[in-house]
């Protein structure tokens, strides 16, 4: 309580460095809470894009149910919705927590 009259009866000098570095702690708050674990999921999302392969269980963002059928060099693949039954879609339109939790739930089922 005390540091804190002493800080509000501070000369300008003083105030002025306090402000300077509220505002500093504020940008770090700001980015550990907001822009870091954004930053991390679009890494892993573009990872698991990167690393699809024919066979996978996907779920678009669409909520489209398939299986990959062939992963194509221009950024799309083809999925397999029903048998004989073809979609061309964008590897950006994949869900990754969708798709992970379809694969988590099928793996639970075979035990």
């Amino acid at each position: 309580m005390s540091t804190l009259l002493i800080l509000l009866q501070a000369g300008p000098q003083q105030n002025g460095s306090f402000t300077f570095i509220l505002l500093g702690a504020m940008i770090l708050v700001f980015w550990l809470f907001m822009i870091r674990p954004q930053a991390k999921k679009a890494k892993q999302a573009k990872q698991f894009q990167e690393n699809m392969q024919k066979g996978d269980k996907i779920v678009t963002i669409a909520g489209i149910h398939g299986t990959v059928n062939k992963v194509n060099d221009d950024g799309t693949l083809m999925l397999e919705t029903s048998p004989g039954s073809y979609l061309k879609i964008e590897k950006s339109s994949i869900s990754m927590e969708w798709t992970q939790n379809i694969n988590k739930a099928v793996s639970t089922d075979k035990k």
